[in-house]
């Protein structure tokens, strides 16, 4: 605090600190210059307290804060002992002898940046979000995310062995390699990182019609690691081409430059642990998992196949509208004379088969664009109605399965229109449902009176299993036997060992259901009364 006296003796008193600024006859504050209409308000209050302050005989000496407008906040605060101040506190200014308020930061950038700590989550973000515009092509704007989060993408070493990869300096990259050697976790993941280091240098001197070079990297320093031999054979193949562009397809190479090098990079990352190297295109990666996430969350979504990140808006979730739900019936299919009892699409979506009452099945092609159909085949001859069918997994052949009374099934060839074979064990049989294995040549069928049997595409059992009343078959993509039985339960069978395990078992009996096309769910048709 300092104190002078005016000429009439009477003492007048100025102070200023950290939080206040005061006389014994009240100074006006200026607000902070950032506010709307400032300008004047701040020219008249200066104009005022200077006149006020020019009133006062003695000196006064205060502490000063110079504002500057390149400060992110427009203000830069020292307090008297040269530190910077970084708390909320009123500054003078000696030009103009006013008192402002606001907030103050430091002006350099790296001083606010060393007192921040970032959690162990914070920085992996930082290193995805690098890595991503790294990959983009945005170095300086990576140069800057290190300098200023404090956070290395990846090991020294490791960005040294990929600055030599993506140049193409493969001896040097080796002996990098080399240095790295005590992060590789696999046992012989440095030698299959050197073979395709070592491949990729060797297509490169193909291209660069450098043959004997080429000959005596395969010789002398692929052979020479001893892994991979089939691979170091097909390699000499690529030596006889006439045509770069022939190399390049039999290879599925794309040539010497900065793709080809990153295929490589992405390659040789798998064998670093994510600390020293992240994964390949890893931030791309999550958000392909986020978006797969919220499209199996979505009540309307109907879309074939999987959203592409192209496809969605990272900005929000993705939600499909109830509008675009299919609700509204486009076609009545009225060329059955009796009951429908089983319709089911081919597995590539182009063909619907349906069965009926009145022995007729249907084949109808379906328009991929307005998801009409018109009828292409009618296949008869099933005095029994058709109470199953089932499309083999090319779409080529379907199995026709009659009701209890029927003892065999037929198998039709859709695209010659005929029949491709018939099939019956024993009168006593009865034969209500069947499934075909992966391989489109094989199936299994049975029904309701015990018979349980694995058959080939011509009709002729191979093996069976006795005892198991079945009321619905599906096989997986992996060729496990799903069957649902009189049990009220739905088991997996293995006829190579006659082996078979519960998987389900409900309440009621289990009269249908079916499996998604990934094998993780099942919808099921249960009998409640």
């Amino acid at each position: 605090m300092n104190t002078s006296t005016n000429s009439g003796g009477q003492q007048s008193t100025l102070s200023i600190d950290n939080t206040t600024a005061t006389t014994s006859n009240p100074l006006p504050l200026i607000s902070d210059p950032n506010d709307n209409n400032n300008s004047e308000r701040l020219k008249q209050q200066t104009q005022r307290l200077t006149h006020h302050l020019n009133g006062l005989t003695s000196t006064s000496t205060t502490t000063t804060a110079n504002t500057d407008a390149s400060s992110s906040n427009g203000y830069e605060a020292t307090s008297s002992n040269g530190n910077n101040n970084y708390t909320h506190d009123r500054f003078v200014s000696s030009s103009t002898q006013t008192t402002l308020t606001g907030s103050s930061y430091p002006s350099n950038n790296e001083n606010i940046n060393s007192l921040r700590i970032f959690s162990n989550s914070q920085k992996e973000v930082l290193r995805l979000i690098g890595q991503h515009l790294q990959s983009a092509g945005l170095n300086k704007t990576v140069d800057i995310l290190i300098h200023e989060s404090g956070c290395v993408l990846e090991h020294e070493q490791a960005s040294n062995f990929r600055e030599l990869i993506m140049s193409g300096k493969w001896t040097e990259a080796l002996v990098a390699l080399e240095k790295l050697k005590q992060y590789i976790e696999e046992r012989d993941g440095i030698q299959q990182m050197k073979y395709l280091i070592l491949e990729q240098k060797y297509f490169e001197l193909i291209e660069d019609n450098r043959a004997m070079d080429a000959l005596q990297c395969l010789r002398h320093e692929i052979q020479g690691l001893k892994i991979r031999t089939e691979r170091t054979h097909e390699l000499t193949t690529f030596l006889m081409f006439n045509s770069l562009k022939d190399m390049y397809k039999a290879a599925n190479w794309c040539g010497k430059g900065f793709v080809s090098r990153q295929n490589l990079m992405e390659k040789l990352q798998k064998y670093l642990p994510p600390d020293v190297m992240l994964p390949p295109k890893r931030l791309e990666s999550l958000l392909s998992q986020a978006v797969e996430l919220q499209q199996e969350r979505c009540t309307y979504h109907v879309k074939p196949g999987t959203l592409k990140l192209d496809d969605v808006s990272l900005l929000k979730d993705h939600a499909c509208s109830k509008q675009t739900f299919p609700c509204v019936t486009i076609q009545t299919l009225t060329e059955h004379s009796d009951e429908v009892w089983f319709c089911k699409f081919s597995p590539d979506g182009t063909k619907l088969a349906t069965g009926s009452k009145d022995g007729y099945l249907h084949i109808y092609d379906v328009d991929m664009e307005t998801y009409k159909m018109k009828l292409r085949k009618q296949f008869e001859g099933h005095s029994f109605g058709i109470g199953c069918i089932a499309w083999c997994p090319f779409s080529r052949y379907v199995i026709a399965c009659g009701t209890d009374e029927c003892n065999e099934l037929w198998i039709w060839d859709v695209e010659q229109e005929e029949q491709r074979s018939r099939m019956t064990h024993t009168p006593e049989d009865s034969l209500t449902c069947a499934a075909w294995l992966p391989c489109g040549q094989r199936f299994v069928c049975g029904g309701s009176r015990g018979q349980f049997y694995y058959c080939d595409i011509d009709g002729n059992v191979i093996d069976s299993w006795e005892g198991v009343r079945l009321q619905c078959l599906h096989v997986t993509s992996d060729g496990v036997i799903l069957a649902a039985d009189a049990q009220k339960r739905i088991s997996s069978y293995k006829f190579d060992s006659l082996t078979d395990q519960q998987i389900i078992h409900e309440d009621h009996p289990i009269m249908s259901f079916t499996v998604s096309k990934d094998g993780r769910l099942a919808l099921l048709n249960i009998a409640t009364q």
